[in-house]
């Protein structure tokens, strides 16, 4: 039986919801399946695991930087910035977990090691407290190159990765991660809700402009182009962010606009710190 074929015989491993762009693609179910085993058969030590990535799946990831550099260019902030033009992600062809990782490594230990899919926010956010982030390697449904109903490869290295080399950025993850190892159920959730607020969907005020640090905004076309009008924005209060719900199944109706990244920074840093 050939690989192919013994894939397709395989129990599926990843269950997508109906309204998923990849729900009735055989094709795409089973290249998820492939990379979500790829991830379950890691171990811990071993070099993140390569994928071998198709020219349709590069080409998502080309068209996705033919949208995001001009807006990067306009809203990210200056901490982003700089950290990603350190590690210099390819705009051609997606970078491997193992390639990054020798990138980011040297500077403040983290790495990103594979996950076949979404993990609950206390596993995700328990991992930081080690230096790991837990990484999907697979790429959203060609169809709609500029839209995810789930983190995916694009969302993970364009906006996580470059957060791993710059100082301010890794001590807020690696706090994150302490507060999770001590925190009870109930503050778990409170601290994924200011990881949520701010590392995925940050925005700071910077020199009276509005700018982006958030992983969700930097990595996501739509919402990156549509925030500054159509979401509701409120200044930064970090008790209030810690009270505030928020669905990950579509755009943000409320973003919470912190005066510079360093009082930022500090706010966090501290209310964690209780932990």
């Amino acid at each position: 039986m050939t690989e192919s074929a013994l894939l397709t015989h395989l129990p599926a491993l990843v269950k997508l919801d109906a309204d998923h762009p990849g729900f009735h693609d055989p094709s795409y179910r089973r290249r998820r399946d492939e990379i979500a085993r790829a991830a379950l058969e890691y171990r811990d030590g071993d070099p993140a695991p390569d994928v071998g990535y198709t020219d349709a799946e590069h080409e998502v990831w080309r068209e996705v930087w033919r949208h995001l550099d001009s807006l990067h260019a306009r809203y990210a902030c200056r901490e982003y910035l700089n950290a990603a033009a350190r590690i210099a992600l390819s705009r051609q062809r997606i970078p491997q977990l193992r390639a990054v990782n020798t990138s980011i490594a040297p500077h403040f230990g983290f790495r990103m090691l594979p996950v076949a899919g979404l993990v609950t926010a206390e596993a995700f956010l328990k991992e930081l407290g080690r230096g790991v982030f837990l990484s999907t390697q697979y790429m959203r449904h060609h169809s709609v190159p500029l839209y995810t109903p789930e983190p995916d490869v694009v969302h993970e290295l364009i906006g996580h990765a470059a957060t791993f080399v710059h100082a301010d950025f890794a001590r807020l993850n690696r706090a994150f991660g302490r507060a999770a190892l001590a925190a009870s159920a109930s503050d778990i959730e409170r601290i994924g809700r200011v990881y949520w607020y701010t590392l995925e969907f940050g925005v700071v005020r910077e020199e009276e402009a509005l700018k982006v640090y958030g992983a969700g905004l930097l990595s996501s076309f739509g919402e990156l182009g549509r925030f500054e009008t159509e979401e509701r924005l409120t200044d930064f209060d970090v008790e209030v962010v810690a009270d505030t719900p928020y669905d990950p199944t579509h755009y943000q109706d409320r973003l919470f606009v912190a005066q510079s990244f360093d009082e930022m920074t500090r706010d966090v840093l501290t209310w964690l710190d209780r932990f």
